[in-house]
C-alpha cells in the first residue's frame, strides 16, 4: 500500500522542476543527475537528459519509468551527483533517511531538490532538509511546496546524518518482526494480516505464495501454523519490504525446525505471474495515497486465480466493505466466508473455473 503523490505526478513533477523555469537553478549540462523516488510523467520526459539515474523502489512506478526509457538502478555508496531529486514519501523517518541519502550523494557542492504536496507535511519536511543542509531555499507551486539547498560536508552535523541514514536499516518493530519505517503497517501487525493468519487451516500443503507479502508476517504464520507445505513464494512490490520480509521468513523457519524452501520476488502480482501454486494467501492492497481503488484487489483475486492449480485455494482477507464477492465468484467455484471480525473479512476460495 503506497501514498507516493500517486493521485497527481503530473502536478508534483511540474512543481518540482519549477526552480529550473523560472531560473533560481540551471540544470547541470553533464546530465550529472540523480532522482530518489522517481515518478515518471510529461514534465520528467520534457526535462531529463542522458545518463540521469532514476531510483524506485515501487515495481510499478519503476516499470513506467522504464517502459519511458529510463535508466533504472541504485546509485553506489559512495557516488557522487551535482543534482540529487527527490520526492519524499508522507512517513517521517522513511524521508528522513531519504534526505540523509540525498545529502550525502550530493557532498561536495551538489544540490538536494524536493518536493512534497502542502497536505503532506511539506513544511516538516522542508525543516528536516534545513537540518541537514543549513541554508534552503523554496517556492511553491500546485498546492505543493519546493526546497533546495548545497550539500557540503563541512558545515553538516555527521552525528545527525549518520542517525538518520541509520532508520532506514531493517529493524525489530514493536511486534517483534524486522520491519522498515514506511511499509504497510510497518510498526506493528495489520489487524487484518492477524486474522487471515488466526484462521488459516493446518491442512495446506504444497507449494505456497504470499501476494503482498510486505515484511513477511503472514509468510511467518503460515510456516508455525501449516506444517504440510513444501514451498513458500513472497511476492511483494516494494523492494523495502524484501529484505525484513527475508529476514522474518529465516528466522521463522529456524524456529519450525524443518527445512523449507522458499523465495522473495520483488514482483508486481498485476502484471501476473507465471508459476502455479496449491495455495495462494493474500491481504491485498486496497488503496494508494488516501483514495480507495478496490480494482488493486480485484485485480490480486484474478491473478491469483490463474497461478493456483485447477483445485487450489485462495485465502484472503478483506475490508468488509470491499466489492469483492462478485469478482471471487468469477474465478472460482467456491466461495465462503470464513469470518467477519474488526471490520475486515477472511474469505477462502476454492475450484478455479476454467
Amino acid at each position: 500500500m503506497v501514498g507516493i503523490h500517486a493521485s497527481a505526478p503530473d502536478a508534483v513533477l511540474d512543481a518540482l522542476f519549477l526552480p529550473f523555469s523560472d531560473g533560481s537553478l540551471r540544470l547541470p549540462a553533464s546530465g550529472d543527475v540523480l532522482f530518489l523516488r522517481a515518478r515518471d510523467g510529461y514534465r520528467l520526459r520534457e526535462m531529463a537528459q542522458s545518463g540521469w539515474l532514476c531510483e524506485q523502489s515501487f515495481k510499478p512506478f519503476a516499470d513506467a519509468l522504464a517502459h519511458s526509457g529510463f535508466l533504472i538502478g541504485e546509485a553506489a555508496p559512495n557516488a557522487r551527483f551535482k543534482l540529487v531529486l527527490v520526492l519524499p514519501p508522507r512517513q517521517r523517518e522513511e524521508a528522513r533517511a531519504l534526505f540523509a541519502r540525498a545529502a550525502l550523494h550530493a557532498d561536495g557542492g551538489g544540490v538536494v531538490l524536493a518536493c512534497v504536496p502542502n497536505a503532506e507535511g511539506a513544511k516538516s519536511a522542508q525543516a528536516d532538509l534545513a537540518a541537514l543542509l543549513g541554508t534552503i531555499s523554496h517556492c511553491s507551486k500546485h498546492k505543493c511546496r519546493v526546497f533546495w539547498g548545497e550539500s557540503q560536508e563541512a558545515i553538516r552535523d555527521r552525528s545527525l546524518l549518520e542517525a538518520w541514514l541509520a532508520l532506514d536499516q531493517p529493524q525489530a518493530n514493536a511486534a517483534g518482526y524486522f520491519s522498515r519505517p514506511g511499509l504497510f503497517a510497518w510498526d506493528r501487525v495489520d489487524t487484518a494480516s492477524e486474522l487471515l493468519a488466526a484462521h488459516l487451516p493446518d491442512d495446506l500443503h504444497g507449494h505456497v505464495a504470499d501476494f503482498g507479502a510486505g515484511y513477511g508476517y503472514l509468510a511467518t504464520q503460515i510456516i508455525a501454523r501449516c506444517p504440510h507445505i513444501t514451498a513458500l513464494d513472497l511476492y511483494e512490490a516494494e523492494a523495502r519490504a524484501l529484505e525484513p520480509a527475508r529476514l522474518n521468513t529465516e528466522y521463522a523457519i529456524g524456529q519450525s525446525g524443518r527445512e523449507l524452501a522458499f523465495a522473495v520476488h520483488w514482483h508486481d502480482v498485476t502484471a501476473g505471474i507465471e508459476r502455479r501454486y496449491d495455495v495462494i494467501v493474500s491481504n491485498p492492497p486496497f488503496h494508494q495515497g488516501r483514495a480507495d481503488l478496490p480494482d488493486l484487489g480485484r485485480a490480486f483475486i484474478a491473478r491469483a486465480a490463474n497461478a493456483l492449480v485447477p483445485q487450489g485455494r485462495l485465502w484472503l482477507v478483506a475490508n468488509r466493505h470491499l466489492p469483492y464477492e462478485a469478482t471471487l465468484a468469477t474465478h472460482f467455484e467456491q466461495v465462503r466466508m470464513v469470518a467477519v471480525e474488526h471490520g475486515f473479512k477472511v474469505i477462502e476460495a476454492k475450484g478455479v473455473r476454467a
